[in-house]
């Protein structure tokens, strides 16, 4: 997959429904496709031809952090380079038992993998089937559902509510079968909230034996308040966390699943690769900065809220995010607007089905805020009429372009 997404010769000949397809044939038991899967087709969709892949431009389009690891977990990594070839058990353990710690919970509650995107997965695997459905809101990370998909679950894709909340009281009604309830909380794409009361009522209205699946990749840059009491409380809850967002380290991969210890054994039927020391001893060393969630939560919501303050000036409609991650209505179909930033080098995030004239965008560094918002200007300010000679484009029953 690696080869894939840094070759951009071996990724030309490639459509974007073309290029999923294959990550989930390849991976026919556990079809993990990531954030960076998804972020890669949108720009194969919106590019003409795939660019070459080497930093140049602004990448807002993935939810990455622009800052990377902090200091220590760098540290941390360089120090431990000369024991890449043990796999280090200790650190292992120590990594686990910190996280236990932190958490509240025993350390059997807890089950690290290399980022949130493989339990994510496996969860789905195990507690979905043709007979048992996965609940979502719509739209959301859409990961979950192409697990669904893999797995012959039925999907029930819930329209998040008003206030772009996930309409839990509508999600549990949705079928009585239902084997996963999906909340990502802060959501992706939105960024928006789910209160913690409308977790808890999914959680007491549930169908029998199903699973409600909270995903935490985002809770650290919002003021959201965790389900971890009801893994606590012992109920059919799995929380997700990761590395990869405020933490910075997308690219070096770290995550957990948390939850009872006989839920979080169904996960081991479908894998559990072995851990990169780089990871472990990373996430290690960033759980031990008291300092570094606050500042660097800080610093994302003041240029997030610097960026809506342009939105608002220049009466661009956006949805209030308290995540990395927000959408901006472009009132045309998303696509468009994605191709003329990429001429730009401005690569933003992608549009979903369920919104196909919203796009995402990442919130990056001061200085690409800056530049995204000389492209966008510019994009939006290019007539839909400049389109209507381009060839008509469609979506197939997947929601890919086609």
């Amino acid at each position: 997959m690696s080869q894939l997404s840094n070759d951009s010769a071996a990724c030309s000949g490639f459509s974007r429904r073309s290029f999923l397809r294959t990550a989930s044939a390849s991976l026919v038991a556990a079809p993990i496709l990531t954030e960076a899967h998804f972020a890669r087709a949108a720009m194969m969709d919106a590019a003409a031809g795939v660019p070459e892949f080497t930093m140049k431009g602004v990448y807002i389009d993935a939810n990455e952090n622009p800052l990377g690891p902090s200091e220590n977990a760098r540290k941390a990594i360089a120090d431990i380079i000369p024991n890449g070839g043990r796999y280090a058990m200790p650190v292992y353990i120590g990594v686990m038992k910190l996280f236990a710690e932190q958490m509240g919970v025993p350390m059997d509650h807890v089950m690290i993998y290399d980022g949130s995107s493989a339990p994510l997965h496996f969860t789905t695997l195990a507690f979905t089937s043709p007979s048992r459905s996965f609940v979502c809101g719509n739209p959301t990370y859409e990961a979950g559902q192409r697990a669904a998909d893999v797995n012959g679950a039925k999907i029930h894709a819930v329209p998040l509510s008003k206030d772009y909340s996930h309409d839990t009281e509508a999600m549990v009604k949705a079928d009585p079968n239902a084997g996963l309830i999906y909340i990502c909380n802060p959501n992706n794409p939105t960024g928006t909230i789910t209160s913690k009361a409308q977790i808890d009522y999914a959680v007491a209205n549930k169908p029998a034996g199903a699973v409600v699946l909270v995903d935490e990749a985002y809770i650290h840059l919002s003021d959201a308040t965790s389900a971890i009491d009801h893994v606590k409380a012992g109920k059919d809850v799995v929380i997700l966390r990761t590395f990869s967002k405020i933490y910075g380290m997308a690219g070096i991969r770290c995550g957990f699943a948390i939850g009872r210890p006989d839920l979080l054994k169904k996960l081991e039927t479908y894998g559990q690769s072995p851990m990169p020391i780089t990871g472990m001893i990373a996430a290690q060393a960033s759980l031990m900065d008291a300092s570094l969630v606050p500042t660097r939560k800080k610093l994302i919501a003041d240029t997030r809220n610097k960026t809506f303050a342009w939105l608002k000036a220049n009466n661009y409609d956006f949805v209030p995010s308290e995540s990395n991650c927000f959408m901006i209505d472009v009132k045309r179909p998303g696509k468009e607007i994605r191709a003329l930033m990429a001429k730009d080098q401005v690569y933003i995030g992608r549009s979903w089905a369920a919104w196909p004239n919203h796009v995402r965008v990442t919130v990056g560094l001061p200085s690409e805020m800056e530049t995204f918002q000389a492209s966008f200007k510019k994009a939006m300010s290019t007539s839909a009429s400049a389109f209507n000679e381009r060839p008509f484009v469609r979506r197939d029953e997947d929601g890919l372009y086609v």
